[in-house]
């Protein structure tokens, strides 16, 4: 049995200073379905360590406490969730995130012009609602980072995605 599949989510298994591996995988969707959300490979738990050092851990640095609304999810779970099927949450590369010090497009800002990410996703922000949506940013291990950025907005019903941080 490899070590990936001993671990448990009950343990205190830290992935940056700030943040554990239970809060990278934590899940009301999969405790409801029962569904297990643990990292299968040991490549994915390497993704998990580098987008919490790369993004969370500067951003909580800078902000304070951050708030994890997703991290990994498994194949089972985005599945359940409606997700990409492409989603690089699947990889371990990926957390949506917020914080309670600031607004999620002042935060989108600050990550855009301070750290090296591979696609940065303002999601479902209205402008004069500073907590409204979320940040969704990802961080490819292999250091091939795009700096792609886009703003996902609901159109008449349908997710649209537009370029740019967008207010």
């Amino acid at each position: 049995m490899s070590a990936i599949k001993l671990l448990n989510t009950d343990e205190d298994i830290r992935v940056a200073p700030n943040f554990t591996l239970p809060e990278l995988v934590k899940s009301s969707t999969a405790e409801r379905m029962g569904i297990s959300n643990m990292p299968d490979s040991a490549q994915i738990l390497v993704n998990l360590v580098n987008v919490a050092n790369h993004i969370l851990q500067p951003a909580r640095d800078e902000f304070g406490p951050l708030r994890v609304n997703s991290g990994y999810r498994g194949l089972a779970l985005n599945k359940a969730v409606g997700g990409s099927k492409t989603s690089q949450h699947c990889f371990g590369e990926a957390a949506d995130f917020e914080s309670s010090r600031i607004g999620n497009y002042k935060l989108a800002c600050w990550v855009r012009d301070n750290l090296d990410f591979d696609q940065l996703i303002l999601e479902f922000y209205t402008q004069g609602e500073p907590s409204s949506g979320w940040v969704h940013c990802s961080y490819k291990t292999n250091g091939q980072n795009r700096k792609k950025i886009n703003t996902a907005l609901r159109i008449k019903g349908k997710t649209v995605y537009k370029p740019g941080l967008i207010q």
